[in-house]
């Protein structure tokens, strides 16, 4: 399956809050899209990997993604070393996107850059045809992306472009809730984390209010690239 857009996260729950909004505008669009976690968030301090799972997959429901999976690499201790690139590499080349969206370049969780570092490396080596890979026995064909972006998390880092999401948070808050067991729930007898108070969950709305506001739309959320954008028209803008 040749997928539009191929999205990253080091945790179940990193794609839905980085840009879930986008990939819902995307899809609206027509757009195809999956998700590719890398672990199954099991040192999460609330719920559990089995719970995790269930709850991405609700959320992939949610947003219309054409398929999920989940790479199972160590939670905590991601390497980008041979071995992870491969498996990147793999999930690259089986959709073979044009798009590929992951983690932000640097922030607060030791596995969002480290995950970002080994997407975007994967997806350079994708493209060299001397790196040979196989999915159940059968061969490979190299394949690099046109466009790797970093969505914005925890860090309030500058993004070098915005998109323009109004109507399109609301998909974007319904996913993020699927994961009923890591965000705020004033029921819940489990340990406080950071992204359990009810401050973390408002300002997924409140960033990207102010995102909107800069580019005069009610929402908007932000990314990174790693070269030189441009437009081909003055005028083909937000």
């Amino acid at each position: 399956m040749k997928l539009d857009i191929l999205a990253f996260g080091s945790h179940p729950d990193d794609v839905e809050l980085g840009c879930g909004a986008t990939l819902a505008k995307e899809i609206k669009l027509g757009k195809t899209i999956g998700i590719v976690d890398l672990t199954r968030g099991e040192l999460g301090t609330r719920g559990s990997a089995e719970l995790r799972d269930k709850e991405a997959a609700e959320a992939a429901k949610i947003l219309g993604a054409e398929v999920r999976e989940n790479l199972r690499f160590a939670d905590g201790f991601l390497v980008n070393d041979k071995e992870h690139q491969l498996e990147v590499i793999k999930m690259i080349r089986k959709y073979k996107p044009e798009i590929v969206l992951c983690n932000a370049v640097e922030d607060r969780h030791i596995d969002h850059g480290k995950g970002s570092k080994l997407v975007s490396d994967a997806c350079f080596l994708s493209g060299l045809i001397k790196i040979e890979t196989a999915i159940d026995g059968k061969s490979q064909e190299a394949w690099r992306p046109k466009y790797v972006y970093h969505y914005i998390q925890w860090k309030n880092i500058e993004p070098d472009f915005v998109v323009n999401v109004s109507g399109f948070l609301d998909i974007k808050m319904k996913a993020i809730k699927a994961y009923g067991s890591q965000f705020f729930d004033p029921k819940s007898k489990e340990p406080e984390t950071p992204i359990t108070s009810k401050n973390f969950f408002d300002s997924l709305d409140y960033r990207a209010r102010d995102l909107g506001r800069l580019i005069g739309v009610d929402h908007a959320e932000g990314f990174t690239a790693e070269r030189l954008l441009g437009v081909n028209e003055l005028d083909n803008l937000v």
